[in-house]
């Protein structure tokens, strides 16, 4: 699978989260404070990971921050993104499966790099569930997108 990941500082969680991925065997593409040059600002490498989501470049995105909120925040800014930020394995796994989550939104202060590993065993072990509710839950928040109004 090919994974966008941003964050907007070079933390040691921020590193192991681009290795677990390659060692789990995904295509990791670089944004903000993981790519020599890039532009750090929690805004705008988030919003670069999500975009590549939108785009379908990449299949789904990890955007970091201290807190993860504003990550989380401007990642869902982008149409067609539907961002998470997860604090345990048990949210990570009812972000995929209640709510199709395409972003996984991580705060570097607290998570370590065990609970990293818990977060993402969980978010890649979940499905998207086939409930109709659920189903049409997501496609309201789709149809959300659709009635944005530029500032």
């Amino acid at each position: 699978m090919r994974i966008s990941v941003s964050s907007d500082m070079d933390q040691p969680v921020a590193r192991a989260l681009v290795a677990e991925l390659r060692e789990r065997g995904h295509e990791v593409l670089a944004h903000g404070a993981l790519r020599p040059g890039d532009n750090p600002q929690w805004a705008v490498c988030s919003e670069a990971a999500a975009r590549e989501v939108a785009a379908g470049t990449a299949d789904q995105a990890v955007v970091c921050c201290w807190t993860g909120t504003g990550a989380s925040i401007a990642a869902n800014k982008v149409a067609g993104v539907r961002a998470a930020l997860c604090t345990d394995a048990y949210t990570a796994d009812g972000a995929r499966r209640w709510n199709d989550a395409n972003v996984l939104a991580l705060g570097l202060r607290l998570t370590s790099e065990p609970l990293l590993r818990e977060i993402l065993d969980a978010w890649f072990a979940a499905e998207p569930s086939g409930d109709a509710d659920d189903r049409e839950n997501v496609a309201r928040v789709g149809r959300l997108d659709l009635n944005r109004t530029a500032p």
